[in-house]
C-alpha cells in the first residue's frame, strides 16, 4: 500500500504531542517503577496472610494517560494456591491442584483436580460444595465456590471481585481477581517456546524469564463450554507485561494511540466488549513479532498504526483473533455475530482508508486538538453545500445552549469557573475553549443530521455524502451523555441496522449516570467542583459524562427523524400559528423530547422491528413508568410517542385514552390531535373491514 508523503512528518509531530501529553519515556520508566513498589507494597503487607499480590493491566504498564482514565487489575493469589501440570515434581505438601488439559477442556483453559498433601490422590468430596464431577467422573474445583470464603470480599463481577481489606488508597478503579500459581510452563503453550522468530523479538533471554515466571489460572470458563463452572483459563499477564515493558517508543506510542482510536471510534459506537485493548496488545505482540527493528521508528509511526489497523481488520473478516501464547485459542469466539463483524470491519476499514486523519477528532487529553494546532490542519473540512445547513444547524444549538441555561449551564460553565479555586487561575481564554470544545461536539452532530436529512429525502441517495454525515454523527455522538448517541442511534435505525442501533442503546442505558436537572443545583454544584478537583475533570467531560441534554428535531431534519416524532413539527396550524411569536415561539416547530424517555421509545422501536415481544412490552412499561415518575420538560411529546407505541401494538383504545390525556395536558400546539386523527381512521377502516 502506498504511504502518504506527509506520513513521517506528521508521525514525528505526533510522537511530540504524546510526549507532550505524559508517555515520554521518563515518565513512563517513573510511572512503571512506581507500580513496582505498589506491587512489592502490597505483598509485603499480605505475607502475613500468606498472600501475593500482581498488579497488571494499562496502569502498570504505564501504556495509558488521565484522559483513557483506565483501571487497574489486580490479582490476589494466596501462596497456598498452587498448581502444576502432573506429578513427576510432587512432593508431599508441595501440591494443592493437578491441571488437567485435554480434548474436553477448550485452548487456553483447564480443568483444577484437588489434591491430598501427603499423597498425590485427588480429593472426592462433593460435600462442600467446592468439587464437582465433570463428564468423565473427575473431580474437578469449582471455580465459582474456592474463593468464596476468603475474608474481605465485597462483591464478585464474574472472576473479578471488589475486596475491603487490601491496603490502598489509590484513587483507580481496580478489578480483584483471584488466581492459583503454576510455575510450569503449560504444554497448549509450548508453541509460543519454539516458535521460529525471524527477526528474533521476543529476545531467548526473554522467553526464559517469562517461561520461568510461569502462569496464572483465573477462576473463569469458556463462554460456550457446557462445563465452564470447572473450567480455568491460562493467563500470562505476567510475560505480557514484561513484553510490553519492552516496546520501544514507537511500539509504546503506538499501542497507546491504537487504544484511543478503539475507545473513541469503535467503543462509543459498539460497546465495551466487542473489542478490547487485550485485542489491541494481542495484535502489537503479533506484529512486532513479524515486522522488522527497523520499522518501528519516530518517522514510520503512522505507518505502524495503519499496519495495526489492517492485521486487526484480517482477524474480524476472519472472526479469529488468536491469543499471542496459546494461538489456538480464539479471542473473538462468542464475540462477533453476523451484523456486528460486517460493521465492526467497515469501521476499521474506515479508519485505514483516513490515513491518520481522524486522528484529529480523538478528544483524550486534547491529542487531536493539540495535533491539529501543530500541523495547521482543521479539525472539520465543510464543502459549500454542507455551508447552508449552518443558519438552521445553528437554531438547534441555541435550543441546546436555551436548555443547559434554564437548568444546569449556569453552574458548569459560570458557577464551577468562578466558585472553585482550581479554576479562578483560568483565563478568559481557557474558559472560552472549554465553552467551544463543547458547542463543537453539537455542531457536529447537528450538521451530520442535517446532511443525513438532506441525503435521505433524494430517491437516489449520494452514498459518500450519506457516509460523511454518518462520520459527523459519530463525531458529535459525544456530545453528552445521551442525546448525541441518541440521535445517531435513530439515524442506524432509519436505515434500517437494527443490531448497530440496539447495541448504542444498550451502551447509553449501561453508562447513563443520572439527569442532573433533576437534582438540586447546590448538590450539582458540590458534586461537580469535588469531581474536578479530585479526579482532574474538565467542564467539557462533566458535560459528557453527567449531563444528559433534550434530544430537538429541526424541520430541515425531518427525513432523519422518526415518524413517531414528525407530527410534533406540525402541532401548529392555522389561526395558532398567527398567535405565535416568532421571536419567542420558534420552538413550536420543532420536535423535541426528554433523553431518557427517548431512550425507551427507540429501544421499543429496534424491538418492534426484531419482533422480541418480552423485550418490547418491558420497553413500554419503562416509557409508562417514565411519564409516571419523571421530571419531564415535554411530557405531552412524551405521552404522544407512547400513544403511537400502542397504536403500532394494536392497542388502539389504549392509544386513545393516553392521547386525550396529553390533549388535556396540553389544549393548544399539541400534536396530539393529528394522531388522533390518524386512529380515529384506522378505526372507522377496522369497522368497514368488519362488515
Amino acid at each position: 500500500m502506498e504511504v502518504p508523503d506527509y506520513y513521517d512528518a506528521v508521525s514525528v509531530r505526533l510522537m511530540k504531542v504524546l510526549d507532550a501529553i505524559g508517555l515520554m519515556e521518563k515518565v513512563r520508566w517513573k510511572r512503571i517503577e512506581m507500580w513496582t513498589q505498589v506491587e512489592e507494597f502490597f505483598t509485603v503487607s499480605g505475607l502475613r496472610d500468606k498472600v501475593k499480590v500482581h498488579i497488571f493491566g494499562s496502569q502498570a504498564e504505564a501504556t495509558t494517560t488521565s484522559g483513557l482514565r483506565s483501571d487497574m487489575d489486580i490479582v490476589y493469589q494466596v501462596i497456598r494456591h498452587t498448581a502444576q501440570v502432573d506429578f513427576q515434581s510432587w512432593e508431599p505438601g508441595s501440591l494443592r491442584a493437578l491441571m488437567i488439559m485435554d480434548d474436553t477442556t477448550p485452548p487456553g483453559y483447564v480443568k483444577l483436580q484437588q489434591v491430598l498433601d501427603d499423597i498425590p490422590v485427588p480429593i472426592y468430596n462433593l460435600q462442600t460444595g467446592i468439587l464437582m464431577l465433570d463428564r468423565h467422573g473427575r473431580s474437578c474445583i469449582n471455580n465459582g465456590v474456592i474463593f468464596r470464603k476468603l475474608d474481605g470480599i465485597n462483591e464478585y463481577h464474574g472472576p473479578a471481585i471488589t475486596m475491603t481489606n487490601i491496603p490502598t488508597n489509590i484513587i483507580i478503579s481496580s478489578d480483584f481477581v483471584q488466581a492459583y500459581i503454576c510455575h510450569s510452563w503449560p504444554y497448549t503453550a509450548s508453541e509460543w517456546i519454539t516458535r521460529h522468530r525471524e527477526h528474533n523479538w521476543p529476545s531467548q533471554e526473554t522467553i526464559s524469564i517469562i517461561q520461568q515466571s510461569g502462569t496464572l489460572l483465573v477462576p473463569v470458563g469458556h463462554k460456550l463450554s457446557p462445563e465452564k463452572h470447572l473450567e480455568w483459563r491460562i493467563s500470562i499477564s505476567y510475560g505480557e507485561k514484561i513484553l510490553v515493558w519492552q516496546f520501544n517508543s514507537t511500539q509504546y506510542k503506538c499501542y497507546v494511540v491504537l487504544k484511543m482510536m478503539n475507545k473513541y471510534f469503535i467503543k462509543e459506537r459498539f460497546g465495551e466488549n466487542v473489542l478490547t485493548s487485550y485485542h489491541w496488545k494481542t495484535c502489537m505482540f503479533y506484529m512486532i513479532e513479524t515486522t522488522p527493528t527497523a520499522l518501528w521508528q519516530p518517522q514510520n509511526l503512522l505507518r505502524c498504526i495503519e499496519l495495526c489497523l489492517m492485521k486487526m481488520c484480517t482477524w474480524i473478516e476472519e472472526c479469529n483473533c488468536p491469543n499471542y501464547f496459546i494461538p489456538a485459542e480464539n479471542m473473538f469466539l462468542d464475540k462477533l455475530n453476523g451484523p456486528v463483524q460486517r460493521n465492526l470491519a467497515n469501521s476499521i476499514q474506515y479508519l485505514i482508508i483516513q490515513k491518520g486523519r481522524c486522528l484529529i477528532r480523538i478528544p483524550y487529553d486534547g491529542i487531536g486538538q493539540k495535533l491539529s494546532i501543530d500541523c495547521q490542519y482543521p479539525i472539520s473540512q465543510i464543502n459549500d453545500e454542507m455551508k447552508d445547513c449552518i443558519k438552521t444547524m445553528s437554531l438547534s444549538v441555541l435550543m441546546t445552549l436555551n436548555s443547559i441555561q434554564s437548568t444546569w449551564f449556569h453552574v458548569l460553565i459560570g458557577g464551577i469557573h468562578i466558585t472553585s479555586p482550581s479554576f479562578k487561575r483560568l483565563s478568559s481564554h481557557a474558559v472560552r475553549q472549554e465553552i467551544y470544545t463543547i458547542l463543537h461536539r453539537f455542531y457536529c452532530l447537528n450538521l451530520g443530521s442535517h446532511v443525513a436529512s438532506q441525503c435521505m429525502k433524494q430517491e437516489n441517495i449520494d452514498q459518500e455524502r450519506l457516509d460523511m454525515a454518518s462520520e459527523f454523527l459519530l463525531l458529535g455522538s459525544s456530545s453528552d451523555v445521551a442525546s448525541g448517541k441518541l440521535k445517531l442511534a435513530t439515524f442506524y435505525l432509519l436505515q434500517n441496522n437494527v443490531i448497530l442501533a440496539e447495541n448504542i442503546l444498550q451502551n447509553i442505558e449501561e453508562n447513563y449516570t443520572f439527569l442532573v436537572s433533576n437534582i438540586p443545583t447546590e448538590a450539582i454544584k458540590d458534586y461537580i467542583i469535588f469531581t474536578i478537583v479530585n479526579e482532574n475533570i474538565s467542564t467539557t467531560e462533566i458535560v459528557r459524562y453527567y449531563c444528559a441534554l433534550p434530544v430537538p428535531y429541526l424541520p430541515s431534519e425531518m427525513y432523519c427523524t422518526p415518524r413517531a416524532l414528525i407530527p410534533e413539527m406540525f402541532r401548529s396550524t392555522g389561526s395558532q400559528q398567527i398567535a405565535l411569536n416568532p421571536d419567542k415561539d420558534y420552538w413550536q416547530s420543532w420536535a423535541v423530547v426528554d433523553p431518557k424517555f427517548y431512550l425507551y421509545f427507540l429501544q421499543h422501536q429496534c424491538y418492534h422491528q426484531q419482533n422480541k415481544i418480552t423485550h418490547k412490552l418491558v420497553a413500554l412499561s419503562n416509557m409508562i413508568w417514565g411519564i409516571r415518575h419523571e421530571q419531564l420538560n415535554y411530557k405531552d411529546t412524551a405521552l404522544n410517542l407512547l400513544a403511537y407505541c400502542l397504536k403500532e401494538e394494536g392497542f388502539l383504545v389504549q392509544s386513545y385514552s393516553v392521547l386525550s390525556k396529553s390533549m388535556k395536558l396540553k389544549n393548544h400546539n399539541n400534536a396530539a390531535k393529528w394522531q388522533i386523527a390518524h386512529l380515529l381512521n384506522a378505526a372507522f377502516r377496522l369497522l368497514g373491514g368488519g362488515q
